[in-house]
């Protein structure tokens, strides 16, 4: 899939492999790409951002949050204004939004994701309208912590060949169970679950 958020050559040198040593290269990518899934699992959403505007819809129902403004509709995140397009319709039938704003406020200048669309002063509709969005999904650049959780777990995860039983042995501590969740990558990644996940 790529959109890994750890380097192949960064996670290389946190192990201490050589960077022009490729033997190992198919087992570092599979710990990569399994760390970054992982972390995208744990916090229901995901941190790379889409090429190109992508479309979706969106039922009203669970998604409406009455604002003293207006309605305020959440979507998936939206990491750039680019190419966004904002429809309102059913069926077949979808005529172009205007007079919404983004939220949070100053989102994207905050290096964070565009997570609802108010609607000033109206509504989105009734029970039966969805809402077409087409923008980029995702996130306008993979936060510092997302990046360093990765490059731990997927260290962790190709050092895990060595205890296929989730046991390491030590000369100076002995025999010790690995933990089920690391907590430095929790602690990282904690912030930034969606409520409802983890």
């Amino acid at each position: 899939m790529a959109n890994e958020y750890v380097e192949r050559a960064t996670l290389k040198q946190s192990l201490g492999i050589e960077t022009d040593d490729d033997t190992r290269d198919t087992q570092l990518d599979r710990a990569r790409a399994a760390a970054s899934r992982s972390i995208d699992k744990t916090c229901g959403r995901r941190f790379w951002l889409d090429s190109e505007a992508v479309q979706r819809t969106f039922r009203l129902q669970g998604r409406i949050v009455c604002e003293a403004d207006g309605e305020l509709l959440l979507v998936d995140d939206i990491g750039s204004t680019t190419g966004l397009v904002v429809e309102a319709g059913s069926g077949a039938s979808f005529t172009a939004v205007t007079g919404y704003e983004t939220s949070p406020d100053n989102a994207l200048a905050d290096g964070k994701p565009i997570s609802g669309l108010l609607r000033v002063q109206g509504t989105w509709g009734t029970a039966t309208t969805r809402v077409r969005v087409t923008a980029q999904f995702g996130w306008p650049a993979v936060p510092d912590e997302i990046a360093e959780a990765a490059l731990i777990q997927a260290a962790r995860l190709y050092k895990r060949k060595d205890s296929p039983e989730g046991v390491m042995g030590s000369a100076e501590w002995g025999v010790v169970r690995l933990s089920r969740r690391d907590p430095d990558v929790w602690a990282l990644i904690e912030p930034h679950i969606l409520p409802g996940f983890g």
